[in-house]
Parts: C-alpha cells; structure tokens; sequence
C-alpha cells in the first residue's frame, strides 16, 4: 500500500466507491438515502383495534355521538353584542388590526365556546333519557357530600381577590364620575362668565348710545333687559327687601312738592257735605236764603236768647 493510499480514511473510500458506482451527483459529497416505502396492512390494524376494544355496555361506556343543540335566543342576542362592542372597538382603536368581524380570531373564540356550550347541551337532552330509562337518579340528593377540589384557604384568597378588584373597579368608577362632574363645573363657570361678559359688554354699548344721544331708553339700568327673576330671588325679595336706604324714603322730594295733582280745594265752612261752591244754599240754623252764612250773634244777644229759652 503507497503512501498516498494510507493518508485516506474510510470515508473518502466510501466516497469514491459511491461515486464509481453511480450513487453520488457531480458537485455533492452526499450519498442519497432510499426513500423510505409506507405500507398500509390495514389488516393488522383491524386485528389490533379488535384486541384493545372493549365490549361493554353503554352504561359503563357513556360515549355519544350527538348534535348541537339550537341556538338559544339569549346567546344569540349575546354573540350580537360582542359581535358589536368588537366592531366599534376596532373602529375607536386604528391600532389594532382591522380585520373583518367574521374573521376575527377574538370573535372566533367566542364562537367556539358557543358551539361547545351547544354541543354539551345536545349531549344532556339525548343522555338524560336514557339513564332514566336505566333507572338511574340524575339529581343530586340533599345530603350528598363530596369533598373540593381547592381547599377553604384558597378559595378564601380568590374571594379576597376578587373583593379587592369589586373594590377598585369602583374606585376607578367614582373617581370617572368626579372627573366628570369637575368639567362639567368649569364648562358651567367657562359660560357664566362669557355671558356676563356679554351683559356687560352690551350695557356698555347701550350706555355709549345715551351719552351721545342715539338712545333714550335706560331700562338696561333698571335690570328690564334681565330675564326671569327666580321664585327663590323673589322669596328673599319679599323677606328681607330690595337693599338700599329706608330711612326717609316717604319724605317729600322737589318732583312730589310740584305734583298737584291730587290736591283738593277745601270747602267752605257751614256748606253740608256734598255742597260745592255754586250750588243752592240749605235752610237751618245760621243761614240765610240767597246769601252766605249768617254772622255769629253777639254776647249780649246770646245771653237775652237763653234768659228767654228759660222762660
């Protein structure tokens, strides 16, 4: 054996031998395995089925094969509002992947767990049937006791969690309402103060037009062009007045003094009430026909006419 014969290995021996016998493709250093063949003893697998199956009863078995059952009006309407609240979601949100509701894998899933629920409810109707034809109970007795998968600790530490969530949902809940209630406050401030703004802004454009004589109207400075005066604001009005000095506020002022219009002529006296001046004098004591009042009698003809009443 020569020297260059030793310095192979095997495997280049290998190689060579694949190549000369056709096994091996210009440019590869590979060798192309068999490909492997599959056969189908269908034969030995219905003897193997027929060696695990075991014929037993139904009751022992309790396989069905059943259909779903139909679709109740409650999970219908109920995949209708997640249908919907998934749609809007989508729409409100461009962040998310805009797929189409009936291909919605969030949608799927809920449709899945809809078939599921179906399909157990199939399996109840068709089950229950036959286990009372078998004379077996279905309902659970009263003083039936079986022990909980999950001990009274953990079911404790789920409880408390789920207290605690009840109580931050909430939280969160009120702490939206006042945040609310805060803008709708300062919306509320934000327009009271551009109305009076306003008010103000138009009685300074009214009390410009009286300075330079385009107007003579100043009912703006009475508070006519106010609106309506609350039942509150009138109460108060009533109770406690209008504000402003009281004391000589029935004192005569300079366009009262000048005011005559109620003013009476006195009448004269002697004239019977109803008598005005022109008028037919009456008859008693003291008067004359056709002349005023008659002049009162001396002392001295006052004393005779008494001394003659005496007699």
């Amino acid at each position: 054996m020569s020297s260059s014969e030793s310095e192979l290995s095997d495997s280049d021996i290998e190689l060579q031998e694949a190549f000369a016998e056709g096994r091996l493709k210009p440019g590869l250093n590979k060798v192309e395995a068999a490909p492997k063949q599959f056969t189908n003893n269908v034969g030995g697998l219905r003897q193997k089925l027929t060696e695990f199956k075991l014929d037993l009863p139904w009751l022992e078995t309790l396989d069905l094969v059943s259909k779903q059952a139909p679709l109740a009006p409650e999970l219908a309407a109920q995949m209708l509002i997640h249908e919907q609240k998934r749609e809007n979601q989508l729409k409100n949100n461009k962040k998310l992947p805009q797929v189409d509701p009936s291909v919605d894998p969030v949608l799927n899933d809920f449709k899945r767990e809809t078939m599921f629920h179906r399909q157990a409810q199939g399996t109840v109707m068709e089950a229950l049937p036959k286990l009372k034809a078998l004379g077996l109970k279905t309902i659970r007795p009263e003083d039936y006791f079986a022990e909980m998968a999950k001990s009274d600790e953990h079911m404790q530490k789920i409880r408390a969690h789920l207290m605690q969530k009840q109580v931050q949902k909430q939280r969160s809940e009120r702490v939206k309402q006042l945040r609310s209630q805060k803008k709708e406050g300062k919306m509320l401030q934000i327009q009271t103060k551009l109305a009076r703004q306003k008010e103000k802004k138009m009685m300074l454009e009214q009390v410009k037009k009286v300075r330079k004589g385009q107007s003579k109207d100043l009912g703006f400075l009475d508070g006519k062009n106010k609106g309506k005066i609350s039942d509150k604001r009138k109460l108060r009005d009533k109770k406690f007045g209008f504000g402003g000095k009281k004391r000589g506020s029935k004192l005569n002022t300079k366009d009262s003094a000048s005011d005559i219009s109620e003013y009476r002529r006195p009448k004269k006296p002697g004239m019977k009430k109803g008598k005005g001046p022109g008028m037919k004098m009456g008859k008693g004591p003291g008067m004359k026909k056709g002349k005023g009042p008659a002049k009162r009698p001396g002392k001295n003809k006052r004393i005779k006419s008494r001394a003659k009443g005496k007699r």
